[in-house]
């Protein structure tokens, strides 16, 4: 892919560097305009939400269903504080960043700190277990022990990854820090539970304890689902990339290790254009609103294949990463693998018995 793509060396720099940053200053004005197309329908959406249970819920659902695609768009914002790509000021990034972190119950430095750990090992082998979906290769679930393969099984399973997953990740895994996490990231936690009480007390005394539960917990495992498959589909598709560290390449990793995720018009704009992963994951520093751009104005780019909303389902059968035929399988091939591994050992023991 690499040579394919002409991702040459010009003066010691990669050409591509040369390329987004084009695309890497904030517009002001459009990411004013984001914050205003995006906050006050959510805000709207909720007092909307809240009439709507005294009268039916056959209003109230297509309103939860809306006012979870304003939620995963408020994440990307957050998202682009993190990398410092949606002002110029630092500052306002992390101010902005911490107040729509609290809307989507996401401590700020925290996340900004784990994510920033996936960007520097996507695609990387050796260095798995930090802000990706967990992925064995098939020889590590043969050899696992039965807990861990159940384990496994269970953690893949498509309820508990896309319903179960995003409800005890952002209701309850991000209200505790972790054992790495430095100073400032564990104060963000504290922090933004701090700020998730005062705001749930505020609604609860203004909606009523129940109408905010149900509202906030169904708006939650919309937004959470959504922007996990997002995620999901993000790094585990067909032909995606993935090396030990020895080998392991920053632009192979963004440009095979990320799709480009093709949606209608009306999902990329919810999602904040974040199917552009491979371009983000190539330049973080280039604003959502920016990424189309980048895309479309360099063939380099376009020659990533895309992977269609249709297509992305197929993800769903992927289940391990075979190293040897160096490509994400199913379940299936694990028979095949058993096989071989005795087909191997009783030719072994063939040979040995001749011998002597």
């Amino acid at each position: 892919m690499k040579n394919d793509l002409n991702l040459k060396k010009e003066n010691g720099i990669s050409a591509w560097k040369e390329i987004v940053a084009r695309y890497q200053t904030p517009a002001i004005g459009r990411s004013l305009w984001q914050i205003v197309n995006t906050l006050i329908p959510y805000a709207v959406l909720w007092y909307l939400m809240y009439r709507s249970l005294a009268i039916s819920w056959w209003i109230t659902a297509p309103l939860i269903a809306l006012a979870g695609g304003f939620l995963v768009r408020i994440f990307i914002i957050s998202h682009d504080c993190g990398h410092g790509s949606f002002f110029k000021s630092t500052k306002a990034n992390d101010i902005l960043g911490f107040v729509t972190g609290v809307l989507t119950f996401t401590p700020y430095y925290h996340w900004r700190w784990e994510h920033a750990l996936h960007h520097g090992t996507s695609g990387d082998l050796d260095r798995r277990g930090t802000g990706d979906v967990w992925t064995l290769t098939v020889q590590e679930y043969l050899e696992a022990s039965r807990w861990k393969r159940f384990a496994y099984r269970l953690a893949r399973n498509p309820v508990a990854l896309f319903l179960i997953g995003p409800l005890f990740v952002f209701l309850l895994k991000q209200r505790f820090p972790s054992a790495k996490a430095g100073r400032r990231e564990r104060h963000s936690v504290y922090w933004t539970n701090l700020a998730i009480l005062g705001i749930a007390a505020g609604l609860s005394r203004i909606f009523g304890l129940e109408a905010y539960l149900i509202i906030q917990v169904a708006v939650m495992l919309v937004a959470g689902s959504a922007g996990m498959w997002l995620f999901y589909v993000q790094h585990q598709f067909e032909g995606v990339y993935w090396e030990r560290r020895p080998d392991w390449d920053y632009t192979a990793a963004a440009l095979q290790g990320s799709s480009f995720y093709k949606l209608p018009k009306v999902l990329q704009w919810f999602t904040g254009n974040i199917g552009f992963h491979h371009i983000h994951h190539l330049s973080p520093r280039i604003p959502n609103y920016h990424l189309e751009r980048c895309h479309r104005a360099e063939p380099v780019f376009q020659s990533v294949p895309p992977v269609t909303l249709f297509s992305s389902f197929k993800s769903l059968t992927f289940r391990l990463w075979d190293e040897q035929r160096r490509k994400l399988v199913g379940y299936g091939r694990l028979r095949a693998v058993r096989r071989q591994q005795r087909e191997a050992l009783a030719s072994l023991a063939r040979r040995r018995a001749a011998r002597s």
